[in-house]
């Protein structure tokens, strides 16, 4: 039986995903500063709980910033360094189920690509990100962690902070609501609770990659916008997605598994 396995090397963390004759395994995330540690805990993590031996891995498909470090074969198994771009785009289209896309990577920054089959196309990237969310935490709300921070930006309210198009006109703007933002923060004080702020900062990162997304949409002339990645897992940003499908109608789809899509995109390339 062919085991092809997928790992994505970040900047903070390394995912690892595995097909096994075709068949999609469970995934598993590592988080490691060094992204040779990271790798080999990844591997050994992801062996461990699908009960496999390295003996059966046929090859490894590695893509990530961190995989340049990676120097030869990784448990002497064959191990091949392919394309981040393309592993972002053929692992997007593939766990959305569709057959092209505008696939949007949200990870430390943002990357986004035009997907049609097996062509894929870097467009832009943006510093915005998963580094922002967490920095702009740790300094303004003191948390540094991930989990707390989509905990917190669910119970907060938006208003509190964000000056809406509703707080500077009561006229009404085409294609716009009064809720609309007008300025993220515009509306911050010193009396903001912790979650308002957590609200805020969740906003203002979705808000700016989901503009991106939109206008590469409408450069590509496509309506499916997929959007993976760690940050696709917090709740309030998938409020805020929905709520741009229905303002610039567009079509934003979080796959099962998006923080994985990477990886399932890397493994992908070694079954060609």
């Amino acid at each position: 039986m062919a085991l092809i396995l997928g790992l994505d090397v970040g900047g903070s963390t390394t995912k690892v995903v595995g097909f096994e004759d075709g068949k999609m395994l469970e995934g598993v995330t590592v988080k490691a500063s060094d992204p040779i540690a990271s790798a080999y805990a990844g591997l050994g993590r992801f062996l461990e709980i699908s009960s496999l031996k390295f003996t059966k891995i046929d090859k490894i498909m590695a893509t990530g910033v961190g995989s340049s470090y990676l120097g030869g074969d990784l448990f002497d198994r064959k191990t091949i360094l392919v394309d981040e771009f393309a592993s972002v785009g053929f692992g997007g289209i593939n766990l959305a189920g569709v057959p092209e896309a505008v696939v949007v990577s949200m990870g430390t920054g943002t990357s986004l690509v035009e997907a049609r089959g097996s062509n894929v196309r870097h467009i832009i990237g943006s510093g915005v990100g998963g580094g922002t969310l967490l920095g702009l935490a740790d300094r303004l709300i003191n948390v540094q962690d991930f989990e707390v921070i989509d905990q917190l930006s669910q119970a907060g309210q938006l208003e509190k902070v964000d000056l809406t198009v509703g707080d500077l006109t009561q006229k009404e703007i085409p294609g716009l609501t009064p809720t609309t933002t007008a300025s993220n923060f515009g509306k911050l004080v010193g009396l903001s609770e912790p979650e308002d702020i957590a609200a805020g900062i969740v906003n203002l990162v979705f808000q700016s990659v989901g503009t991106a997304a939109v206008l590469a949409a409408r450069l590509c002339q496509l309506e499916t916008i997929v959007v993976t990645g760690n940050l696709a897992r917090l709740t309030l940003g998938r409020k805020i997605l929905d709520a741009f499908s229905d303002l610039y109608k567009v079509n934003f789809v979080i796959p099962r598994g998006a923080e994985y899509a990477t990886a399932t995109g890397a493994a992908l390339q070694g079954w060609k």
